[in-house]
């Protein structure tokens, strides 16, 4: 069903969507990109005169109430982009929230507290009636958060049991796969893909469904060095996960197999601690790294080698930091990787996550084709084409 579908008028819609964003030392918000991205199916419900209930997680508070976790922030900062009042529920279930679901009138928003302050969140399993307090709020109910559309959890999947034929997406988990299922589907050539970030176990199950789709794969950021490891080459205190290196190694010989380039770092910037002052220098990679030192960056050598070969690019999907971009030393080689793609006639999806902060700091979003709000969700629509949030309400 579509959302405009459902005849919210007069009625109470429950709307997950993604306000997981991050907050500095001040509990400010430091990107609103999550929360923007919610104001159309927000907007639209207002207008159609729904009485609006806004569900979210934030952080990881493994399921205890954690001030430095709230959501009144994001309440906070919602009212000023809308520019109405948003109520605020201490909680996400019990009677403080209940009374404040009552009092609800239409035209009006509500903001429920970090659903993941309880267990049942992220396992339904755990208290099955966490769910249905949730599902007894709303007439309707709206999924709008692509980023945890990859989860199976009480607010993405099980609460849709809830309401047979009275579910929809809204408008940005619609745009999300049109845009993603469009693209996959059917990939315009050369199509590359750019994927980096700190962990070689989160993303080795799409690197090998991107294998059959690509033309060639970049590989930075963290989970390089555990490929350097797997070729025998040193990478002194650099991150590495040990365990996949043989599957690391078994990944670049199918590569090979299939005729299909994976571009490793070149050369480095490599540093003797993990900090923004720490000392640092550039390597070529066949050289190794030393102990005591770390792969913080890639190298300028690399930079202009990925860059040209991008240059003919018909389509780029890009996930992850090439580099340890939040420490402004460290940052040149997932900049300098942005500023290529943000230059290039062609297709150009950012996966989510940090590499989404990257192009948001360099004030270069509105060069791209599609920036997506959730890391994990895209690359593992990716992978298997389907997702949870999304099955259940087709269910």
């Amino acid at each position: 069903m579509n959302i405009k579908d459902l005849p919210v008028s007069g009625k109470k819609v429950l709307v997950r969507v993604d306000f997981n964003v991050p907050l500095n030392k001040e509990g400010k918000i430091t990107d609103d990109t999550r929360i923007k991205a919610a104001l159309p199916t927000i907007s639209y419900l207002l207008k159609k005169d729904a009485a609006v209930i806004l569900m979210s997680h934030l952080g990881r508070p493994k399921g205890q109430f954690n001030t430095d976790l709230s959501l009144r922030p994001c309440a906070i900062h919602l009212e000023e982009l809308l520019g109405q009042k948003v109520e605020f529920a201490k909680d996400c279930i019990g009677r403080s929230a209940e009374k404040k679901v009552e009092a609800l009138k239409p035209g009006e928003v509500l903001l429920l507290e970090n659903l993941r302050f309880h267990e049942a969140e992220e396992n339904p399993e755990k208290d099955p009636s966490f769910a249905k307090k949730l599902a007894s709020f709303g007439d309707f109910y709206v999924n709008d958060a692509f980023g945890t559309a990859h989860r199976a959890h009480s607010s993405t999947a099980t609460i849709a049991k809830y309401f047979p034929n009275l579910a929809a997406p809204g408008f940005l988990l619609e745009k999300e796969i049109s845009f993603l299922g469009k693209h996959f589907e059917k990939p315009e050539h050369p199509f590359y893909a750019i994927i980096g970030g700190a962990k070689v176990s989160s993303k080795l199950g799409v690197l090998n469904s991107l294998l059959s789709k690509v033309d060639a794969l970049f590989i930075g950021g963290g989970m390089a060095y555990t490929f350097f490891k797997a070729q025998g080459i040193s990478i002194g205190d650099s991150l590495c996960e040990e365990e996949l290196i043989p599957k690391a190694k078994d990944f670049l010989q199918e590569a090979e197999e299939k005729k299909i380039p994976v571009f490793l770092p070149i050369d480095l910037v490599i540093a003797d601690a993990f900090s923004n002052d720490a000392h640092h220098k550039t390597i070529e990679v066949n050289q190794g790294i030393k102990m005591g030192w770390q792969g913080m960056d890639i190298g300028p050598a690399t930079r202009t080698q990925w860059s040209n070969t991008l240059e003919n690019a018909k389509m780029v999907f890009w996930n992850g930091p090439l580099g340890v971009f939040e420490f402004s030393t460290f940052a040149a080689g997932t900049n300098a990787i942005a500023e290529t793609l943000s230059n290039l006639n062609a297709v150009t999806i950012i996966g989510g996550g940090d590499s989404v902060s990257a192009i948001n700091n360099l004030g270069i979003a509105d060069k791209f084709s599609h920036i997506s709000t959730g890391g994990g969700a895209s690359l593992e629509y990716i992978e298997y084409g389907h997702l949870p949030g999304i099955d259940a309400l087709q269910a």
